[in-house]
C-alpha cells in the first residue's frame, strides 16, 4: 500500500511540465537594494568623511559624481532590470 502510493507520487513528479514563461528579476532587485544600498550608503559616507577631514576637496568630489552615479543603480527603480534586459538582448539571449 505504501509503496504503490510512494510509486504513484513519484510518476506524478516524473510528469513533464510547461517551463517558465520568462526571468522574473523584480525579487532579484528587491535583494539587491535592501542588501547593498545601506551598506553603500555607510561606506560612502565613511569614505566622505576621510576625505573631507584630510582637506582632498578634488578627490571628494570626485567620489561624490562617482557615488551618484553608482547610487542611480540602487535607487532608480526598475534600472537593474532595463540593464539586465539590454545586456541580454546585447548577447543575443532572448528573455521575458
Amino acid at each position: 500500500m505504501i509503496l504503490k502510493t510512494i510509486l504513484l507520487n513519484a510518476m506524478d513528479l516524473a510528469q513533464p511540465t510547461a517551463p517558465p514563461k520568462g526571468v522574473d528579476t523584480q525579487g532579484l532587485a528587491n535583494f539587491l537594494r535592501s542588501f547593498f544600498a545601506p551598506l553603500f550608503l555607510v561606506i560612502v559616507s565613511v569614505v566622505a568623511l576621510f576625505f573631507l577631514f584630510t582637506r582632498e576637496i578634488t578627490r571628494f568630489v570626485q567620489f561624490i559624481i562617482l557615488a551618484i552615479a553608482i547610487g542611480v543603480i540602487f535607487y532608480v527603480p526598475n534600472i537593474i532590470e532595463v540593464t539586465a534586459k539590454a545586456i541580454a538582448g546585447a548577447l543575443g539571449i532572448s528573455g521575458g
